[in-house]
């Protein structure tokens, strides 16, 4: 499939010359509107008007609209749009501080990912008799304290379905038994690793069916596999931002920052 991020020659070179939104509109698959709200955003750098009002884009105008596209896959938009940012306002270490930050949380992100995955798999292995294990008939008091949760996060979880303690007949009291604050500890550690409750629920589900761990096993390499793509956009991203960044005739993209775009000794 032809991707619009790499037509760099042909019909696109013709039109650099002179752009009108709707060009760059289609070339991004946007509203023209859209393409106004990223130049008055700072995504774009500035543009120019003709006597009669009209914006005046140009290659650059392209340039980084697609650079600002590529860095959304990966970064996000928002983050996107702040290097964008940054780059137009002349600030090029900010810019790229903003990119070493993502890629800084990604990396925490598969540090959790790899923990959760080891707490969870010796977690998972434990039969709910276990003597580790609370008592049976915890109050939700009790078992909020226990985990270091609130009670409030244990009402959700049983309102989307993936707890069900008994109730205590005439009193209506909950009352947790082993498993289910096996499972409450579980759901704790999957939201603190951002999984949905969707992603929750066949692990649950699996543990109590089977005793397993086949579920939880697939929802972490899930998770790896996410991580991996979006390392991967924002490599690309990042590309395209050296690319915008990185002098293409005599004179720099970004003025007066030439020398944070060399290598450092020895590299």
């Amino acid at each position: 499939m032809d991707d619009p991020c790499h037509r760099e020659g042909g019909q696109m070179s013709r039109e650099g010359a002179g752009l009108r939104p709707v060009d760059l509109a289609r070339l991004a698959g946007v509203s023209t509107q859209q393409i106004r709200n990223y130049g008055d955003a700072g995504i774009l750098p500035p543009t120019p008007r003709s006597p009669a009002g009209y914006r005046r884009f140009d290659d650059r105008h392209r340039r980084a609209l697609l650079t600002y596209r590529a860095l959304a896959r990966g970064y996000g938009p928002d983050t996107a749009r702040s290097i964008m940012q940054a780059v137009h306002a002349g600030d090029l270490p900010a810019a790229l501080a903003l990119v070493n930050a993502g890629h800084a949380a990604l990396h925490e992100q598969r540090l959790s990912l790899q923990a959760a995955s080891e707490a969870l798999a010796a977690l998972a292995a434990q039969p709910p008799d276990t003597p580790a294990l609370p008592r049976s008939g915890m109050r939700i008091g009790e078992v909020a304290a226990r985990l270091g949760v609130r009670t409030s996060a244990l009402r959700v979880w049983e309102h989307a379905g993936l707890l069900a303690p008994e109730r205590e007949r005439g009193t209506g009291y909950r009352r947790f038994s082993p498993a289910d604050v096996r499972d409450a500890r579980m759901i704790d550690m999957l939201r603190q690793s951002r999984y949905s409750f969707a992603q929750i629920r066949p692990v649950l589900d699996g543990l109590r069916r089977t005793g397993g761990s086949d579920a939880l096993r697939a929802a972490i390499a899930q998770r790896r596999t996410g991580l991996a793509q979006r390392a991967a956009a924002m490599l690309e991203g990042s590309s395209h931002l050296h690319r915008y960044i990185t002098p293409v005739t005599g004179e720099d993209s970004v003025s007066g920052h030439r020398d944070a775009l060399r290598p450092a000794p020895g590299c």
